[in-house]
């Protein structure tokens, strides 16, 4: 890498043994930088593994954690069936690891360093750029915001001239209203500046961490690394605040107030801003024309209901018994985790910092499994949780339905506290059919709100505030034999819906109007039910009956 001139002083490394001399040679096996003088010292105690480099070729030994069990031993590996804890070698011939799958603890951290280096740089050349232009746009609306309001009233004080001395007031209340939505103008434009910049803050923190975890050799905070841009990638909107305008109108002594002109309601316009990982080298992934079949993972259900994508190809699932099982796409079994009251789960979703969330109905709760352990997160009264999305923000979106099953409803849970419900449309018309049945729930990249309503046979999308955008009820090209059977629903990085109907053995694909665009009946899908996509826009697909996951390649 090229060192920054400006930077270069700091940059000088001294040796450690001196604190004075300028380091020249490294030891990778103490891991000790040494100047000249002090390499003979160093070495003078005989050691034999002692392993003296220049500088610059430094950090080439990789930096073991230390055996719990064995502490004269170094662990590299770690057990796949033991929540990937880290052994030696010594442990991998144990009792208690015989029979266990081992990973080499090299490999993953080569991956983790492979994953390290692309999240930089993404990072640093596609999400934080674009932040500083969305913050450049505001900060500029910001400064221009007296100059365009001074001349708004400058133009009402204008035609207020014209008008004898008794329409005073009205000039004078209009220039108040003008100030409070000025007020309201400005607030909205600093709230979504403040948002801007504490992302901004987050990015650097980010930054700053993984720079540290890609200089260091040390395995475990290597492999502890999780990607934090799944929420990055998902930009928020790009404000445009539309100032208000005054329009006059000639001067009419009997309806004086009214004709005098009003001010139109201040207007905030959102251009939404999408980031996919491939977004520099294309920002549009068309449809295959044939989809292909990537992988068929068998998860030993008899009833398979839905399916979350984790990372690194891992799915969480569950069917109807209690348990949920963790899988990667060679189909070996990760983690299996058992409901806490032993009844079976109504949906499971996975949150930004990978922790598992399941949701009973029956008993009126969300619970978060941590370390394997489940916990009560949200509990309800009244009304039972049903199906659950995590959105972009961190957000949790839930489907419930009252207790005694005639209304259902959409509620935003800011971690455990309730922030917004969705239940009808502007004419007081219920969105959702009110029973107990299913109704999975999904976020796009526009942040509308889609839920896959299988009583009603339909899909129901909202905005963000509630307002209701369309409905889907099938198409003919697909549902001419069967009716819309519609399950799972999940939405890909090109704000396509897909929703699986499982009567009719195919994937519907919309577009996020509600378009029908496509559909995927091959790879001898049969009975789909649960679906969702993972970072790389592959569709992870449950087979109801034959309890199966498969891993489709649908888009270029």
């Amino acid at each position: 890498n090229n060192m920054d001139p400006q930077n270069s002083v700091q940059d000088v490394h001294q040796c450690d043994l001196c604190e004075t001399a300028i380091v020249n040679s490294y030891c990778d096996f103490c891991h000790v930088n040494l100047c000249i003088a002090c390499i003979g010292k160093h070495i003078s105690d005989g050691y034999d593994k002692h392993k003296i480099f220049p500088f610059q070729e430094r950090r080439s030994t990789l930096i073991y954690p230390i055996c719990r069990t064995h502490s004269h031993k170094n662990c590299k590996f770690q057990c796949k069936d033991c929540d990937k804890i880290f052994i030696c070698s010594s442990c991998t011939a144990s009792a208690q690891h015989r029979g266990h799958t081992f990973l080499e603890v090299s490999e993953v951290y080569n991956t983790r360093k492979d994953i390290i280096g692309k999240d930089t740089e993404e990072l640093e050349n596609l999400i934080s750029p674009t932040y500083e232009e969305i913050a450049l746009d505001l900060e500029t609306q910001l400064a221009n915001l007296d100059g365009g309001y001074e001349k708004l009233t400058t133009t009402i004080s204008k035609q207020g001239e014209q008008w004898h001395r008794e329409i005073d007031i009205i000039i004078n209340k209009l220039k108040t209203e003008i100030s409070e939505i000025k007020v309201k103008h400005r607030a909205i434009l600093q709230k979504y500046l403040v948002d801007i910049k504490q992302t901004q803050s987050l990015i650097t923190k980010t930054l700053q961490a993984i720079r540290k975890i890609e200089q260091s050799t040390e395995i475990s905070p290597t492999n502890e690394y999780r990607s934090k841009l799944t929420e990055l990638r998902k930009l928020p909107p790009k404000v445009k605040v539309t100032l208000p305008t005054f329009i006059p109108k000639r001067i009419d002594g009997e309806t004086l107030c009214s004709l005098f002109g009003h001010i139109t309601p201040l207007s905030t316009a959102t251009e939404e801003n999408f980031l996919s990982l491939n977004q520099s080298k294309t920002s549009v992934k068309e449809l295959l024309d044939e989809p292909e079949l990537v992988a068929t993972i068998q998860t030993g259900y008899q009833n398979l209901r839905s399916v979350t994508y984790l990372n690194d190809d891992c799915v969480w699932t569950y069917g109807l018994t209690n348990d949920m099982k963790c899988f990667n796409i060679n189909g070996s079994l990760l983690q299996a985790v058992k409901t806490k009251s032993e009844e079976r789960p109504s949906d499971i979703a996975v949150d930004r910092d990978g922790n598992l969330l399941y949701s009973i109905r029956t008993a009126g709760t969300v619970f978060k499994v941590n370390n394997g352990q489940p916990k009560d997160f949200i509990r309800l009264h009244g009304w039972g949780p049903c199906n659950l999305c995590v959105t972009s923000t961190g957000d949790l979106l839930v489907t419930m339905c009252r207790d005694d099953k005639t209304q259902s409803k959409v509620v935003r849970f800011s971690k455990s506290t309730e922030k917004q419900t969705i239940q009808f449309d502007d004419k007081g018309i219920p969105l959702y059919s009110g029973n107990d049945k299913i109704k999975y729930i999904t976020e796009n990249g526009n942040h509308d709100i889609c839920v896959a309503d299988w009583y009603a046979h339909a899909i129901v999308v909202v905005n963000q505030d509630g307002k209701l955008r369309w409905r889907y009820t099938g198409h003919p090209s697909v549902t001419g034999k069967k009716p819309f059977d519609h399950c799972g629903i999940t939405t890909d990085s090109q704000n396509r819906i897909l929703t699986a109907d499982s009567d009719n053995h195919c994937i519907h694909i919309l577009d996020q109007n509600g378009q029908f665009l496509s559909y995927i009946d091959k790879c001898d899908l049969k009975d789909p039910w649960g679906v969702c996509v993972d970072n790389n826009d592959s569709l992870f697909v449950c087979e109801y009956y034959k309890s199966s996951v498969k891993k489709i390649k649908y888009l270029e």
